[in-house]
């Protein structure tokens, strides 16, 4: 079958693909040959600027030109490469012989041999790779989840002052605001994205099996080491990894997959959260004229959004953990298991994102049923037991939690009525009588 959105397998290709088609430019074939391409051709650039003595009639005018094969490269550049990968057998390769013949086509054919000099296919594939997941967090991820904190600090701020029966074990518990839990998933979020900081998106350059013994053989005056660092680190923005063996340790990616799937974990507790509080009434959802909520039964709202993206954060760690703890490991120097792996990563990142568009949809649709807070508020005094019982203490009344244990333990409903005639039974003075009568589910919320 001719592949499009329909005929597709992976729902990110098909069903979402107008939703994450941005990440197409990090993450696709075409995405990484043009990663490959352009640290194939910014390694040559800085071959040229050591000077190698065969390289010192390169003119730094061809520069412009060189980095334009990347810059403006195609989808028929990308095809051309393809066919050569048949013949090849392998996809570095063929990027090498593409270049080379832009070499001879520009007039700089006597130059060709010093694309790829000395390399192995790990030195672009390991440089390549995290060049394009940094640039995708920082163009795609990062945005989509900050806009999602600033949303949510948005709620936090407007519900600051909104009174909310609490639930633990499911059960009525000490009242809280429902602003402040809101406030809790945002310095969750903010917690774990001061991490994203400190992970450097590392890459390994040195040759064959690390030890760059190819360019200490050719050029034995020059300090390699000192070339690959500066390389790496200064010119592709990266941070080399040194000593290593054919590959990346992929430590550091893996803790960011790692820190990732923590972002992801605590976004599928609010998911549930916003998901439960609607099925308690506690949130309404704005209705879209035409949108049908169930094929048999047309009363129903699903809050579709929180689990849609309850489900792609599941399936985007399911990929992460799989990412993480397979990357580190590698037979000796090296072997192939990575490879394939590797071509993976824009999976849990797209559904990541997919998850954190459907939780904002679904925020954006929540309308606040204060009379329901209000009410469950109301019809739960007994959560006041804890205040009276705590001051009573203060005042070193006898055995004030269980006077209160036999008072809210009863299949009876506990009104503000019942608390006031049980607090005007207490043998305490006037002051502090008036002190606990004082005290509502409405405002014993805390700080």
């Amino acid at each position: 079958m001719e592949l499009n959105s329909l005929t597709a397998i992976s729902p990110l290709d098909g069903r979402y693909r107008q939703k994450v088609n941005e990440l197409a430019l990090y993450f696709s074939e075409f995405g990484l040959i043009k990663y490959r391409i352009m640290v194939e051709i910014e390694y040559f650039i800085a071959l040229c600027g050591i000077p190698l003595p065969q390289l010192v009639d390169f003119k730094k005018d061809n520069f412009k030109l060189l980095r334009s094969i990347y810059e403006e490269f195609s989808i028929e550049d990308a095809e051309k490469i393809k066919e050569k990968e048949k013949i090849t057998n392998h996809d570095v390769k063929a990027i090498e012989y593409f270049l080379k013949e832009k070499f001879f086509h520009s007039g700089w054919g006597k130059w060709s041999e010093f694309i790829h000099f000395g390399l192995t296919s790990q030195d672009i594939n390991n440089t390549a790779i995290p060049l394009s997941i940094k640039d995708a967090l920082i163009n795609i991820y990062f945005p989509v989840l900050f806009e999602l904190r600033e949303v949510l600090a948005s709620m936090a701020d407007e519900w600051k002052d909104i009174p909310m029966l609490a639930r633990t074990h499911g059960q009525p518990a000490s009242p809280t605001r429902l602003g402040k839990e809101i406030a809790v998933f945002i310095a969750r979020i903010d917690e774990q994205s001061k991490y994203f900081g400190q992970i450097p998106y590392s890459a390994k350059f040195g040759g064959a099996t690390g030890n760059m013994n190819a360019h200490k053989a050719a050029y034995p005056e020059i300090n390699w080491i000192s070339f690959a660092d500066n390389f790496v680190n200064e010119e592709l923005g990266l941070q080399r990894s040194h000593p290593t063996t054919q590959i990346e340790h992929y430590d550091n990616l893996a803790a960011l997959f790692d820190n990732m799937r923590r972002v992801n974990v605590i976004l599928i507790d609010l998911a549930r959260d916003m998901w439960t509080y609607i099925s308690m009434d506690y949130f309404r959802q704005k209705i879209r004229k035409g949108e049908i909520g169930s094929s048999a039964m047309p009363h129903k709202v699903n809050p579709i959004d929180f689990e849609n993206g309850e489900g792609n954060l599941g399936y985007a760690n399911a990929i992460f953990g799989h990412l993480s703890e397979k990357l580190p490991v590698s037979r000796l120097q090296r072997d192939l298991t990575d490879s394939t792996v590797l071509r993976n990563i824009g999976v849990p990142i797209g559904h990541s994102i997919l998850a954190f568009n459907s939780i904002l949809k679904g925020l954006g649709k929540l309308i606040i049923n204060q009379d329901k807070i209000r009410s469950d508020l109301d019809n739960n005094w007994a959560v006041v037991a804890e205040a009276i019982q705590t001051i009573l203490r203060r005042e070193g009344y006898p055995e004030p939690y269980e006077a209160l244990l036999e008072l809210t333990r009863t299949n009876q409903k506990i009104t503000g009525e019942a608390i006031a005639a049980f607090i005007d039974t207490l043998e305490i003075s006037e002051e502090v009588r008036t002190e606990l009568k004082a005290v509502t589910p409405f405002n014993y919320t805390g700080f």
